[in-house]
């Protein structure tokens, strides 16, 4: 086997663990009660946004997009952005979901400070339970892994993967919630060959 294929396998069995240790250790009633703090707020009007600095933040693109077209209208809020005017897209009593590995981000503990003084609700998805960002938000989603499968052990890749994962837990909740049907779903998502798929009954 040449030293390349060793190295992706070395990394897809690391990914591998990391995932089933993840996976292993959920909590159940996190992600419940972060599932009845979005209904309670839509409940009373209030809108779900999600947020992160660096790679989350592309997290929170993906998370807002899959949220919204599986019935949880939901928006990308700009992690350095909102301390600079965008945090006036989030009303008193709107959900953010905050995602940082660290919990202790600069820049997001700056934009979560400012959120809960005007009266958002948080739900913070990160990988350290003893963080900043844990301890700040309503309910904390836990999705932490060891190892993110290279030898430097720096750059996000099993992180950014069970963050998502933790969230697709989220949105599956609400999906039951919502009851969403194949034709509900297709008047959000036409295009493509999904939303064929789906008006074609394949």
């Amino acid at each position: 086997m040449s030293t390349d294929a060793q190295r992706v396998d070395e990394f897809l069995s690391i990914m591998k663990d990391q995932v089933e240790t993840y996976g292993a250790d959920i909590d159940h009633d996190a992600i419940s009660k972060a599932k009845q703090i979005i209904l309670d707020s839509e409940a009373k009007g209030g809108r779900v946004h999600v947020t992160g600095i660096g790679k989350p933040g592309h997290v929170a693109g993906y998370v807002a997009s899959l949220l919204s077209s599986t019935g949880t209208p939901t928006y990308e809020l700009h992690g350095t952005e909102a301390v600079h005017g965008s945090s006036g897209q989030v009303l008193p009593g709107d959900v953010v979901i905050a995602i940082s590995n660290s919990g202790e981000t600069a820049e997001l503990k700056a934009t979560v400070t400012t959120l809960k003084r005007n009266g958002a609700k948080i739900i913070s998805v990160t990988g350290n339970p003893d963080s900043w960002l844990a301890s700040e938000g309503d309910v904390a989603l836990i999705a932490g892994v060891k190892e993110e499968g290279d030898p430097m052990n720096k750059p996000p890749r099993a992180s950014i993967i069970v963050e998502v994962l933790e969230l697709q837990c989220l949105s599956i909740l609400l999906q039951e919630e919502y009851g969403l049907t194949p034709e509900k779903y297709v008047t959000w998502h036409p295009g493509g060959s999904l939303g064929a798929s789906i008006r074609e009954g394949r």
